[in-house]
């Protein structure tokens, strides 16, 4: 085999990994999009107190076994975000997303969207751009009091 038999070998297995690709990343988009638009039919605002907080796997979490038994094999695998929260009378444990668990605050009333037990934003939840805007007013606030 020539050098040039080779490279045009390694340019067709590239292109077909790529053509691959491409393709498994429209379909899971598009499994995303579809999943989004259900959370979000499905959400409604209610109250909690936020009790704990945590990372950890799904079999550690203290969900109902229903609950387990319908995640996906790599679910159990993976480290996810939770949340062991007061609703009314009840102490419920939710799965969150990862911008909202580090917004939520620990020992306090808030209100929440959640989708069964999935929580997808915060009320009042800042976004990056509006916290770098408080803490740059806050430091120029410090230096003009100095």
């Amino acid at each position: 085999m020539n050098p040039l038999d080779i490279i045009l070998i390694i340019i067709a297995v590239v292109t077909v990994l790529g053509g691959g690709l491409y393709f498994l990343a429209r379909w899971s988009q598009s499994k995303v999009s579809e999943q989004q638009k259900l959370i979000s039919s499905t959400s409604q605002t209610i109250s909690i107190y936020v009790i704990d907080k945590k990372r950890d796997n799904i079999k550690n979490a203290g969900l109902p076994k229903m609950v387990t038994d319908q995640m996906p094999k790599r679910a159990n695998l993976m480290k996810m975000y939770f949340v062991k929260a007061k609703v009314g009378p009840q102490i419920m444990t939710f799965m969150c997303e990862k911008q909202v668990f580090h917004a939520l605050p620990l020992k306090k009333n808030i209100k929440v969207d959640a989708s069964g037990i999935y929580i997808t934003n915060m009320k009042g939840m800042k976004t990056k751009e509006e916290m770098k805007k408080l803490k740059k007013a806050k430091k120029e606030n410090n230096k003009k009091s100095n």
